[in-house]
């Protein structure tokens, strides 16, 4: 039954797929279910090292518990548009959300960041954030303010002066260069502290090393994301690469995808 919910059998059964260390793909297939659902399963109930079946169980009944009393008499889900599944677009957005959840973000920005990237229109007001999501707006405006200090949402007016939250093509690139000059302060703070705790000692020694590694993450991650940054712009053609896009070049005609942060042969040696 793969299109149905999975069972407490099948939970367990999960369960003793991740201790047995199998990949997600290898437990979906032992179980005749998309291997998305197993990712669903496992990353909404704690993650690989926290998952257990019962609790799974128990967390996925109350969540279908709560659905049924919000649901209006009568209601049905809204119409999706280029004939979608609703019922699909909904547990991917769980999914999308609950992996977001996975890097660190709270839920509420989880939610509101993958809301918008599903969206069509890559841009939604307030209210209709609050609409879908069924939340207040202070609980929106708080998780817009904190998207937005990591550059992965702006804020524009519309003909109609209401204010409208967007995920452009270039948040991904502005959020992964914000990460990279986090990654470099953290590398200057770093090697003060060598000079603090005097150059040569144990402490002074480990603190360096640290920051030679993030160093060369830092500029592994801005070099690879402007190598990368046409990828966000192009549309699927004829030469694709991965996931059916286009992998630009850098000016010595290697290619940016792959090994992305790995340095070309005669850096970081020595």
């Amino acid at each position: 039954m793969p299109g149905g919910r999975l069972t407490q059998q099948e939970r367990q059964q999960v369960a003793l797929g991740l201790a047995d260390g199998l990949a997600y793909a290898e437990i979906a297939r032992r179980l005749d279910r998309p291997t998305s659902t197993i990712t669903r399963e496992v990353m909404r109930n704690g993650g690989p090292t926290a998952y257990r079946a019962d609790l799974a169980h128990r967390a996925t009944e109350r969540r279908a518990h709560r659905r049924r009393q919000a649901a209006p008499q009568g209601a049905e889900a809204p119409a999706q548009p280029h004939g979608r599944d609703a019922e699909a677009v909904r547990e991917y957005e769980e999914t999308f959300t609950t992996v977001i959840m996975q890097s660190g973000m709270s839920k509420m920005m989880s939610r509101v960041l993958a809301c918008l990237c599903i969206s069509d229109a890559g841009s939604l007001t307030a209210s209709e954030l609050v609409q879908r999501l069924q939340v207040s707006p202070a609980s929106i405006s708080k998780a817009i303010a904190f998207l937005e200090s990591q550059g992965l949402v702006r804020r524009e007016r519309d003909e109609s002066r209401r204010e409208r939250y967007i995920v452009d093509d270039d948040i991904w690139y502005r959020s992964m260069m914000a990460s990279a000059r986090s990654t470099a302060q953290l590398v200057e703070t770093t090697r003060q502290g060598v000079v603090v705790l005097g150059p040569g000692t144990p402490a002074a020694v480990r603190l360096e090393n640290i920051a030679r590694f993030l160093d060369f993450v830092s500029e592994s991650i801005a070099r690879a994301a402007e190598q990368a940054r046409d990828i966000l712009h192009v549309k699927p053609g004829p030469a694709t690469g991965q996931a059916g896009r286009p992998v630009p070049e850098d000016g010595a005609g290697r290619t940016a995808g792959g090994a992305a942060g790995e340095p070309p042969k005669g850096e970081g040696e020595g």
